[in-house]
Formats: C-alpha cells, sequence, structure tokens
C-alpha cells in the first residue's frame, strides 16, 4: 500500500521543508487539497524541497477552470519535478459551481470524462506535435502556435485521478482515467460491494484490470501516539460522517448497513441547522464502519483490516512531536498491505 500525507498548504514557506521531511520519513508522496486555497503552488514548493516523493492534488476544481488552463500548470509540475506529478480532478456540487464560482452546471460525468480528453488532446500536441483538433460537447479547442507550445518534456503522460461519488463519476474514472479518489464517506461493505464491482466491469470494457488503476481513500483514519489523541480523532471524523450523511445523495451508503433511518434523522437536523450537535447522532458502531481506529502501534493491523484489498493508497497525519523511529516504524507497517495497483500505465498514443 501507498501512503501520503498533505502538505502544509497554507504557509508556502513550510511546503519545501514539510516535503523534505516526507520524503525522508518514507511517505511515497504528498497531496493538497483545494478548500480555502489554491492546490497548486503548494504542489510546486513542495516540487523544489523533494526529489522523489510523488505530488498529487487531491483534488482541483475542474469545471472553473478551463482544460487549457490545467493543462498548463499540470504540464510545468510535472516537468519541474521530474515526472512525480499527478493531477486529481473533482466536480465538486451544483451550488458551489453555480454560486461560488459562477460557472454553469451541466452534466458533471460526460462534462468531466471530456475534460479529461481535452487535457490529453493538449499534452499529445506539445509532445508530439500533433495538431490540437479537440472538437466534444462541452470543449473545443482547435489553435495552438509554437509560442504558446511547451517544449516536448520526455516524460511519460500526466496521470489522471477523479474524485467520484456517485456511479456515473465512478464509470467515468474507470473508463477514462488512470485512478479514482474514493469520498472519505465510505464503508468496507460499501467499496467491496457496491464500487469495486462497478469499478472492474468499466475497466474490464477498457482491457484494464486493477494493477494499472489506483484507487485512493474510500474511509477515514483515526490515529496517534496513545488512547486520547485517537479518541480526539475518531470525534472529529464522527462530525465528519454526520455532515456527509445528511446529504440524501451519500444514503446509499447508510442504506447497505440497514440504518437508513440515520441518514433521515441526520438531513432533518441539518435543515434545522444543528450544525453543532448532530454528530452525537452517530453511534459508535456506525463511526466504526467508516474509519480505521487505532495508536500508531496497532495502526498497520487496522487499515490492512479496513481498507486492505480496497484501497492501493490512504493518507495519514503524525502529529508534531512523533520521532523519526515512530514514523519509520508505521509507515513500513503500512507499506507491507498488500495492494493489486503496480503503477499507472500511461501512454501518449491517441485512444481509440
Amino acid at each position: 500500500m501507498r501512503v501520503t500525507t498533505a502538505l502544509p498548504y497554507t504557509d508556502w514557506r513550510a511546503c519545501g521543508p514539510a516535503a523534505a521531511q516526507a520524503e525522508a520519513d518514507g511517505f511515497d508522496g504528498v497531496t493538497v487539497p483545494e478548500l480555502a486555497h489554491d492546490p497548486f503552488i503548494p504542489l510546486a514548493m513542495g516540487a523544489l524541497g523533494s526529489s522523489k516523493l510523488e505530488l498529487a492534488s487531491s483534488v482541483a476544481i475542474a469545471f472553473p477552470r478551463s482544460p487549457m488552463i490545467v493543462a498548463n500548470l499540470a504540464w510545468d509540475l510535472a516537468v519541474n519535478s521530474g515526472g512525480r506529478f499527478t493531477l486529481g480532478l473533482g466536480t465538486q456540487v451544483k451550488p458551489h459551481n453555480e454560486r461560488r464560482f459562477s460557472v454553469p452546471w451541466i452534466s458533471p460525468a460526460p462534462r468531466m470524462t471530456e475534460y479529461v480528453q481535452a487535457l490529453r488532446a493538449i499534452w499529445r500536441c506539445w509532445e508530439k506535435g500533433e495538431k490540437l483538433d479537440f472538437k466534444g460537447k462541452f470543449f473545443t479547442f482547435n489553435l495552438m502556435t509554437p509560442e504558446f507550445s511547451p517544449k516536448p518534456s520526455g516524460l511519460p503522460m500526466v496521470p489522471v485521478m477523479i474524485a467520484a461519488v456517485g456511479p456515473e463519476m465512478q464509470k467515468a474514472a474507470a473508463r477514462h482515467c488512470d485512478g479514482v479518489r474514493l469520498h472519505g464517506f465510505a464503508t468496507r461493505k460499501y467499496v467491496e460491494t457496491v464500487v469495486r464491482p462497478l469499478l472492474a466491469a468499466e475497466l474490464e470494457k477498457g482491457g484494464r484490470t486493477f494493477d494499472q488503476f489506483e484507487v485512493t481513500g474510500g474511509g477515514f483514519i483515526a490515529t496517534g501516539p496513545d488512547e486520547a489523541t485517537v479518541q480526539a480523532a475518531a470525534e472529529k471524523i464522527r462530525y465528519r460522517v454526520a455532515f456527509y450523511g445528511s446529504t440524501p445523495a451519500y444514503r446509499g451508503v447508510f442504506d447497505i448497513h440497514g440504518v437508513t433511518d440515520l441518514g433521515v434523522k441526520l438531513h432533518e437536523a441539518s435543515r434545522r441547522g444543528e450544525w453543532n450537535t448532530m454528530a452525537s447522532l452517530v453511534p459508535d458502531d456506525v463511526l466504526e464502519l467508516f474509519c480505521a481506529r487505532a495508536t500508531y502501534d496497532k495502526l498497520p493491523e487496522a487499515i490492512g483490516r479496513r481498507f486492505g484489498g480496497i484501497a492501493d493508497a490512504v493518507g495519514i497525519e503524525f502529529q508534531p512531536g512523533d520521532d523519526a523511529r515512530t514514523r519509520r516504524k508505521v509507515l513500513d507497517g503500512l507499506k507491507e498491505i498488500p495492494s493489486p495497483f503496480k503503477g499507472f500505465q500511461t501512454r501518449w498514443t491517441t485512444p481509440t
């Protein structure tokens, strides 16, 4: 299993040293989400502070940005890191697209599929000198002059992963991307019985298997050096389960565990604005379904039980002051968990 950690993306100056430390500890990669800050610049700082560490956006919001803009950002991050960058994209939800970003919300899964296809057409233009002539339902790109074309990189094509909650986006990931980032609001049973069979069927249609396709996440992790720290982390996860569980679109996860009524109660609480108290509605047995929970010495066993065989990569955070020996021991244990993923098989050839 591959293990990543997050960069301190609110402080650019801290990103380089943090990446260097993560590399020294033995992490496989670092990630940056898009929340209150841009995800790309911290990754650039992390690239300059490391030499082997993989870098990924987890995830950048796609639709407010033209594919041309993202193609350029991803290209520069890949080139300047020596091919260590993976582009993670997500759609966000309708209200944020329309009201926060002021962009239309149209057919998210087909549009994301076309977005990825457009990225690859642009990259092939730059790397292989193909004429840029991409015309789809949502995007058209047919102008590229030498002045605006980066020099060929000599690197593999940038891998693209997308965040997927529902079945249509999961299908899009399996058919058109190099991996999928599953939502934290997922249980082992849900991933095993719903998500992975769907992904497997779509991968088979494209002549691929899970050894070429990375599955990341699909749950939460609560850990620390002692039980008090683990408990504090678990309470934060309890709130997140309540928050996401209040959304009717996510209720299918509750349904397969026979706790649909909890989703209904959480939705009603959210409509009353009871955000600060609705976590108390999530009982311990439900919380355990969503997370691997253990102190450092037992974490590899807990993550193996919760994520083993269904995820290829997980992200963890250590506490300030944890010693290097502890960090290395935990990471070595996690890396021993078997994973079918063998590496991205990106190709510069035009897909048929």
